[in-house]
This record gives C-alpha cells, sequence and structure tokens, in this order.
C-alpha cells in the first residue's frame, strides 16, 4: 500500500490526533492536505500552541485541548503520541476507535527496507551509527522515528532502493504488529515503569521490534545482556550476537579481541575495527559499534567503518564534550535518564569524576547506581526530586566510604560548585540518572541548559 492509498482510505472517517508535538504535527497537516477529518488532541492549553493552533483550525482541524482532552473523543480512527498511558488506549479501544500510530503507518506504507534499533540505552547512538555507516557507504538513507524525526509524511519521497533507518522507543513498539527487515536489541534493564505495567510489559513491547519477522530478516541481540539473550530464542529469522567476551563461541556477529572487534560468519573470522580508532569513550561505546557492525553486514565495507570511527564524535547530550576549561573536561549526559546510563556514562572514564545527577523518578531501582557511584566518583552533586533516592542507594550501598554527596536548590548552583571543586585534569559530568520532567521539558532542553550554564563560566 502507498502513502496516497492509505490516506484515500480515511476519507469520509473521522480521525483523531492525540498529541500536538514532534511526531505528530507533521501527520496532522499531511492530513490536513488530503482533505481529512481530523481532530488534534493535547493535555495543553490554547496558550501553549501558540500560533499553531490558529494554523491547523484555519485548515479545518478541531480542537481538543486541556487537562480533559480524551473527554467525549468521538472518533473511527486514532492516531496516538507515542507515550500515552495504556489504560487510554485500552478505553478508547473499548469505545470502536482503531488505535494506531504515525510509526504504524510508516511501516505499512514504507517502500524500503526498514532497519530498526531499541533497546534500554544506546538506542539512538546506535541508530545514528547505523545511518551514517549506511550513508558514507553510498546509501540513500532516512533517518527517523525516536530519534526526532517523523519519516509518514516523506514516505512518497522514498525509493524502493533506499533504506530507512528508525529508532524505536517501547511506547512505540508496543502495538505494532510489523517487524523490520534488520532488528537491533541493544540491550534491556529496568525502564519507564512509571508507564509500564511491570517490567514483563515493557520487554514484550521491545520484543515487538523482531516478533513479526520472516525466516529471511534479521535480528541482533546482545549476548551479555541476560534479557537480550533470552530472547533471542524467540526470533523467527536470522539471529546475530555480539559480545565484549571472545569466548562465548557465537555462531555469527562481532566479538573482541586482540584490541579490536572482530566478525564472525559461516565464512569465517575477520577483524573489522581496531579499538584505537574509536573515537568516543566507554566500553558502552563499543558495544554500540558491534551492534551497527552487525546490522551493516553487507553493506557498507570494513575500511568505510574504519574510517568513521576515527571522525565519529557522538551525538549531543550522549556524554558529549562541551567545554575544556582550567584543565576540567565538561561532559553533557543528559540523554541518562535511568540509572543505568549513568552506570554506563560512569564506566566511560578512568578517572573519577564530579557527578550531577538527579530529576524525575520512573519508577526504577536506584540501588544498583550507588556501588557504582562510590567506585568512580569524588564528588556527588544532586538537583532534582530523585535525590533523595539517589542519596540513599549511595550510601546505602556496602563500598560507601563517606563519599561526600551536597544536594542544591538549581542548576546553576550545581554547575557553580562543580567549577569550584574541580581541578586539572578533572571530568565532571552531567549524568542525571532520572527523567527531565520535574524542571523541563525533555532530555534535550535540560541538556542545553546545562550546557549554556558551563559556556557562561569565565575562562
Amino acid at each position: 500500500m502507498t502513502l496516497g492509498e492509505y490516506l484515500h482510505t480515511l476519507k469520509g472517517r473521522r480521525v483523531a490526533v492525540i498529541g500536538i508535538g514532534v511526531s505528530n504535527t507533521p501527520l496532522i497537516r499531511l492530513l490536513l492536505r488530503a482533505d481529512v477529518e481530523v481532530i488534534a488532541c493535547d493535555r495543553k492549553e490554547r496558550p501553549a500552541l501558540g500560533p499553531l493552533a490558529d494554523e491547523l483550525e484555519a485548515q479545518g482541524c478541531r480542537l481538543h485541548l486541556g487537562k480533559d482532552y480524551l473527554e467525549r473523543l468521538q472518533a473511527d480512527v486514532v492516531f496516538r503520541t507515542p507515550g500515552l498511558h495504556p489504560k487510554y488506549l485500552e478505553r478508547l479501544r473499548e469505545q470502536g476507535c482503531l488505535v494506531t500510530s504515525e510509526m504504524e503507518v510508516f511501516f505499512d506504507v514504507c517502500p524500503c527496507p526498514i532497519l530498526a534499533v531499541t533497546g534500554s540505552d544506546g538506542k539512538t547512538t546506535t541508530t545514528t551509527m547505523i545511518a551514517r555507516l549506511l550513508q558514507a557507504a553510498g546509501h540513500t538513507v532516512h533517518l527517523g522515528g525516536n530519534i526526532g524525526h517523523p519519516l509518514l509524511s516523506e514516505a512518497e519521497c522514498i525509493q524502493p532502493t533506499d533504506l530507512a533507518v528508525v529508532e524505536l522507543s517501547s511506547f512505540q513498539l508496543m502495538t505494532m504488529h510489523k517487524s523490520p527487515k534488520m532488528a537491533v536489541l541493544t540491550n534491556l534493564a529496568p525502564n519507564h515503569l512509571d508507564i509500564h505495567t511491570d517490567m514483563e510489559e515493557y520487554v514484550s513491547a521491545k520484543a515487538a521490534v523482531f516478533a513479526y519477522q520472516g525466516p529471511t530478516d534479521t535480528a541482533v541481540f546482545n549476548w551479555d545482556n541476560e534479557i537480550t539473550r533470552e530472547l533471542s530464542r524467540r526470533a523467527p529469522g536470522r539471529v546475530v550476537y555480539f559480545t565484549r567476551n571472545a569466548h562465548h563461541g557465537i555462531p555469527r556477529g562481532c566479538f573482541l579481541r586482540d584490541e579490536a572487534i572482530w566478525y564472525r560468519d559461516a565464512a569465517g573470522e575477520r577483524s573489522v575495527l581496531p579499538l584505537k580508532d574509536i573515537l568516543l569513550p566507554g566500553v558502552h561505546n563499543v558495544e554500540n559499534y558491534m551492534a551497527a557492525i552487525c546490522a551493516v553486514q553487507g553493506l557498507v565495507p570494513d575500511e568505510a567503518v574504519r574510517a568513521f570511527a576515527r571522525t565519529f564524535g557522538g551525538v549531543e547530550h550522549r556524554i558529549e564534550l562541551v567545554r575544556e576549561r582550567r584543565g576540567v573536561r565538561w561532559y553533557n549526559d543528559s540523554i541518562a535518564s535511568s540509572p543505568s546510563r549513568t552506570i554506563a556514562g560512569l564506566n566511560a572514564f578512568r578517572e573519577k569524576v564530579v557527578l550531577i545527577a538527579g530529576g524525575k523518578d520512573k519508577g526504577v531501582s536506584y540501588a544498583p547506581l550507588g556501588p557504582v557511584v562510590n567506585d568512580h566518583v569524588r564528588l556527588l552533586i544532586l538537583c532534582g526530586a530523585t535525590a533523595g533516592a539517589i542519596r540513599r542507594a549511595v550510601a546505602e550501598a556496602d563500598n560507601y566510604r563517606g563519599l561526600e554527596i551536597i544536594e542544591v536548590e538549581d542548576y546553576p548552583t550545581a554547575v557553580a560548585l562543580a567549577a569550584e571543586r574541580s581541578g586539572v585534569g578533572d571530568v565532571v559530568m552531567l549524568s542525571p540518572a532520572s527523567t527531565s520532567f520535574d524542571r523541563f521539558k525533555n532530555f534535550e532542553e535540560r541538556g542545553s541548559v546545562f550546557k549554556e550554564l558551563v559556556g557562561r563560566l569565565p575562562d
């Protein structure tokens, strides 16, 4: 089915779009251009939408706004926002609505092969690596999904010989009934348990990335992660693994040997990427490269992988070097909205760091973070609603030896304190281990505020 054919099926039906944000605003405009009757719904009040509200109404869109935006909603088809709580989805289905999403329809109408990445950590970096490696090899690539760029409205411009690379969140996957040609599952750890009913539901949502594959499709799994290793047994297509250990004897995939990433398949083993060529810090980025290399086999030559690794400096807000000031390196890891992400960030550095952490709770345990903070942090600065929970996790860990912990009111105070208490050779890192929603609209805004504050520090 083409995009045009799909839009034609919506004629004469009431279509509601829940969430007037990054993913759905282009969708609303697309539907309106196709003369579809659209109801746009959002919890935000009209002033928060600004001129966009007037623009959409001028094009014939009806708006349902405010805290009761889903009350008395009557529609035939509902495009959900990725983060809509499952209880609302069930209520809409009980009312007879066909519930779908921008990404689900994209999978239905995309004319080219899709490579998709999901997991708890490393999704965006791995997705970006795959897309840029394919581009470096001469492929036309369409990058989107949870990475912040919706693709449905561009589907008519995509050619069958192109490649689409998408990042998928658990919220996008939880109602999916199609899987990509190539699926990558980076890792799984407790996450988003403030929305998902439990860990089982979260894992089940992630599994949709490969569950509907056919026998000729491929799924890449992290052998070193117990959950993803177990999930691989359910994959209906070809399975590829990556592992930091050279001795697991995986039949196909990436492993480490002699300070390099190797690839093994039926043709034998070969060294693909020396670790010294990787510009990004941290073993988690080695894992990201292994996942990406598995995904682009047969599409990207090894020399292109090596050339890319020597120049790729990472993705914004992901252990991003913001500034070196007076011998101190400042890193922005605002993407770290879970303890596991902050653990990965801390493990990326050999030296002990000054860590700024804290934010909004999302229902996960901070206990695993405590021991790692004690091992890798020399000063812990906490700010936000989870400050107390993180402090307790650190203080209650068996290896707690009196690490200095200071709670502050806001980010300006945190940055000023970190500048005062750091010296030549130190690393200061923002890695919150929590969501941004107690003070910021998203992790990007949080990271940008941090970068601005660091940039203002006098030379």
